[in-house]
C-alpha cells in the first residue's frame, strides 16, 4: 500500500478532547436513543469522540485500535482526508438533489464501480444501503422472470427491511415475517458441514446436490433469483468451496433462475477484491452474477449509500417499461461524492491489493499461530481482512462456546483497547483495509492475552 497515513494516529490532538464531554454523550444517549438489536434497560454503549485511521478515541483520550471496523465497513479507515474533503467540497457546491435530475457526481460515482465490477454490468441503481438494494434486487428478479420465489441460505444476513430480513437466514427473520415468497436452503460450510462432508470437493457436490433439490422441490419454474452472500459475513465469514459458485451459476441458468450476490459486507476491499466473487480461489472459472447489491464498503460508510450492479439484459427490460422502484435519496449527492473519493483513494493508494497482502501474510498466519497455541480456537477461516475464529469447549465435538465465554472475551480485548467484533461463538477479526502488518501485530498480541486469560 502507498505509504499515505497523514489521517491516522499522529493527525487527532486528543488534548482538545474534553472527558465531561463523554459523559454528557452518554447520558444522552441513554435518556433519549433506542438502540437497534438491543434490550434497552442493561445498555452500556461504548462512547466514541473520533477517529482516524485504524483507531478510535474516547472523549479521555484512550485510543482504541478499531479490529471491528464497526459494522465490517470502515473499508478506507476512520476520517480519510481525501472522503472527507469531498464530501466537504460536495455540500458547498450541491448539497442535495432529486433522483429524477443527473447530476456529476451520481454520473461519475456509476462510471466508477460499474469499471471495478467488469464488462458484464453496465447500470448502477442507488439505494440508501444494503437491505434496500436487496429488496430492489428481489424486485428486478421478480419482474424480470414473473416468478415470485426468491431462495437464500439459513446462514445469511441480507438486512432489516421486509423482504431483506426474511431472506435472512438467522433467527432474526422469525419476529419480521411479513413478506411473502421466500425459502432457505444450507449454503457449503465445511466446519460444520450439514451434508457429512470430508473434503472441500464433497461439500462442493453435496450442497449443489441439495440447492437442486429444493429448487425442484419448490417447483424451478416459481423461483425468481437466489440471494447469495458470496461469502457470509455475520453468519461466520463462510468461504465457499472451490466450484460452488460456478455450480450455482449452472444451476440458475438451467432453471432460469437469476443469481442475486450480496456484497454488502464482503465488497470493495474486503477480501483483497473489489468484489468477492471476482476472487480466483472461490471462483476460479470467473463465473459473473445477474445482479450486485453493494453497501457501506463503497465508502466505508461515511454517508449512508448503497445500490445494485445490473447487467445490460436486465437493464434492458425497463428501457420501455417503468421500473417500479424509487428513493428521495438515491444517489445522494454526498453520498456520491464519498464514493469517487473512496473509490480513488482506494485505487491510488493499492488498499486492495493491502488488504490482499495482509490477509495472506501477516492475519492468515497470525491467526492459525493463535489456533495451535489456543484449543478453544476450533477453525480459522477468511481471506484478507475478512476472518473468524470459530470457538469451541473442545476440538473434537465443536461444541460452540457459551455467550459468557464471548461476553469476557470481548471484556479482555476492550481491557487491552482493541474494538472487538462478536458474533453467537464466533469472533471476527475484521481490520480497516489501511491496516498495517505494525498494527495487526498489535492486535493479534491482544487476542493471545485475552484468549489466555479466559482459558485461564
Amino acid at each position: 500500500m502507498t505509504e499515505n497515513r497523514s489521517h491516522s494516529l499522529s493527525a487527532v490532538d486528543t488534548t482538545a478532547l474534553d472527558p465531561a464531554d463523554g459523559v454528557r454523550a452518554y447520558d444522552l444517549d441513554r435518556e433519549y436513543v433506542f438502540h437497534s438489536w438491543s434490550a434497552q434497560g442493561a445498555l452500556k454503549p461504548f462512547v466514541a469522540a473520533t477517529a482516524s485511521g485504524c483507531d478510535v478515541y474516547t472523549y479521555d483520550g484512550e485510543r482504541y485500535l478499531d479490529f471491528s471496523s464497526q459494522l465490517v465497513n470502515t473499508n478506507i479507515g476512520h476520517s480519510h482526508p481525501k472522503v472527507v474533503e469531498a464530501i466537504q467540497r460536495q455540500a458547498a457546491e450541491l448539497a442535495t438533489i432529486a433522483p429524477a435530475t443527473a447530476n456529476l457526481a451520481r454520473g461519475e460515482a456509476a462510471r466508477r464501480i460499474i469499471e471495478k465490477a467488469g464488462k458484464a454490468f453496465s447500470k448502477v441503481f442507488f439505494t440508501n444501503g444494503g437491505a434496500d438494494a436487496n429488496e430492489n434486487a428481489i424486485r428486478m428478479a421478480r419482474l424480470v422472470t414473473g416468478r415470485d420465489t426468491v431462495l437464500s441460505t439459513y446462514r445469511s444476513y441480507h438486512g432489516n427491511t421486509g423482504a431483506a430480513i426474511v431472506a435472512t437466514g438467522d433467527w432474526r427473520r422469525m419476529p419480521n415475517q411479513y413478506s411473502r415468497g421466500h425459502a432457505h436452503f444450507f449454503g457449503p460450510f465445511a466446519y460444520r458441514s450439514e451434508f457429512w462432508s470430508d473434503s472441500a470437493e464433497q461439500e462442493t457436490e453435496r450442497a449443489l446436490h441439495h440447492l437442486e433439490r429444493v429448487i425442484q422441490s419448490q417447483g424451478a419454474n416459481t423461483i425468481a433469483a437466489i440471494l447469495l452472500e458470496t461469502i457470509p459475513g455475520t453468519a461466520g465469514v463462510l468461504t465457499p468451496p472451490p466450484g460452488y459458485l460456478e455450480g450455482l451459476r449452472e444451476l440458475c441458468d438451467r432453471y432460469g433462475i437469476l443469481w442475486i450476490a450480496d456484497e454488502v459486507m464482503a465488497g470493495f476491499g474486503r477480501t483483497g477484491e473489489w468484489f468477492a466473487w471476482q476472487g480466483a480461489d472461490i471462483n476460479p472459472s470467473g463465473v459473473t452474477p445477474d445482479l450486485i447489491t453493494f453497501a457501506k464498503g463503497v465508502n466505508s460508510g461515511y454517508v449512508p449509500a448503497g445500490g445494485m450492479i445490473m447487467t445490460p439484459a436486465l437493464a434492458e427490460q425497463f428501457d420501455e417499461r417503468v421500473f417500479p422502484g424509487g428513493l428521495t435519496y438515491s444517489g445522494h449527492p454526498l453520498a456520491m461524492a464519498s464514493i469517487i473519493a473512496a473509490i480513488d483513494a482506494m485505487t491510488d493508494e493499492g488498499i486492495v491489493e493491502n488488504a490482499k497482502m495482509i490477509g495472506e501474510q501477516h492475519l492468515g498466519p497470525g491467526l492459525r499461530a493463535l489456533a495451535e497455541k489456543h484449543a478453544m480456537i476450533g477453525d480459522v477461516r477468511g481471506v484478507g481482512v475478512f476472518w473468524a475464529l470459530d470457538l469451541v469447549t473442545d476440538r473434537a465435538s465443536r461444541t460452540p462456546v457459551g455467550a459468557d465465554v464471548i461476553g469476557r472475551i470481548k471484556s479482555e480485548l476492550m481491557a487491552r483497547k482493541v474494538l472487538p467484533f462478536a458474533a453467537d461463538n464466533r469472533i471476527h477479526v475484521v481490520p480497516p483495509c489501511i491496516v498495517t502488518p505494525q498494527e495487526v501485530a498489535t492486535a493479534l498480541q491482544a487476542y493471545d492475552e485475552a484468549f489466555a486469560a479466559v482459558s485461564g
